[in-house]
């Protein structure tokens, strides 16, 4: 098995099943499998993979135990030589993924790969793209919201001066579309620290990444639409700040507050 798309799912019942398509279109003249867990939806998420994919790997969890702990749950049952991680929200172009494998067989030190991202209307989504590690007062600002204001006070961690037209090493990608080496999945034993629920998982790993001698890139050679964690603004503000702040304690307690 090349490849193996490992899909987390909650109340994404809007965008699955074009997800899953555009996965299918994706692989053409590729090997792959596609693995999903559904922590806990209750908008009819379920019953359309069930019913319209029968032949999918599914996991159904009966609580929402975060996004780490249920693709760690994937790995385990994945057979591909790459893990893709890729959001239910997220389209991938028809051909991409011989692409992008290719390009991860050319650069053998790269553990994690994060391709291109664009908004609905078909443009780079700066947003999603590749960051710099985080500093405590990167995050202090994004608390208080002043970069909403002055966007600038945090353009170095939002890596704005980024060309995003070529190929660059970078310090971390975005999990919502992250392509993992699988000699990188097995010196770790899972993907991600299941300390984290929800933020700085996909950063951690990038960091884990790095500090076993794998190399973090990024490459425009794939591009994909991102829909924007449509699900994930069901979520209220104040459990959005809550578990941002968790994770963020969490990463800093493991790595440092003056590492950057």
């Amino acid at each position: 098995m090349l490849v193996s798309v490992l899909t987390v799912t909650w109340n994404s019942v809007k965008h699955i099943a074009d997800q899953i398509n555009s996965v299918q279109e994706a692989a053409e003249g590729v090997e792959y499998e596609q693995l999903i867990a559904d922590n806990a939806s209750k908008d009819g998420t379920i019953t359309v993979v069930r019913q319209k994919f029968p032949n999918l790997f599914f996991l159904s969890f009966g609580e929402n135990k975060g996004f780490g702990f249920a693709n760690n749950e994937l790995a385990k049952n994945a057979k591909g030589k790459y893990l893709l991680l890729l959001n239910p929200d997220m389209k991938l172009e028809r051909g991409s993924l011989a692409r992008l494998v290719a390009w991860a067989d050319d650069h053998p030190r790269a553990g994690v790969i994060g391709c291109t991202l664009l908004n609905s209307n078909g443009e780079f989504n700066k947003k999603t793209a590749p960051r710099r590690f985080p500093r405590l007062l990167d995050q202090l600002l994004i608390l208080s919201k002043l970069p909403h204001v002055f966007p600038f006070l945090v353009g170095r961690y939002m890596m704005s001066d980024i060309d995003h037209e070529v190929d660059q090493r970078v310090d971390a990608v975005q999990g919502s579309l992250m392509l993992v080496r699988r000699e990188l999945y097995e010196k770790l034993g899972r993907l991600f620290d299941p300390r984290y629920f929800i933020w700085f998982e996909d950063v951690d790993l990038c960091r884990e990444a790095a500090a076993r001698g794998f190399e973090v890139w990024y490459t425009p050679v794939v591009r994909a639409v991102d829909l924007g964690g449509r699900s994930f603004q069901r979520r209220s503000f104040l459990w959005k700040q809550k578990n941002f702040i968790v994770s963020l304690f969490r990463y800093f307690q493991k790595w440092g507050i003056w590492q950057s």
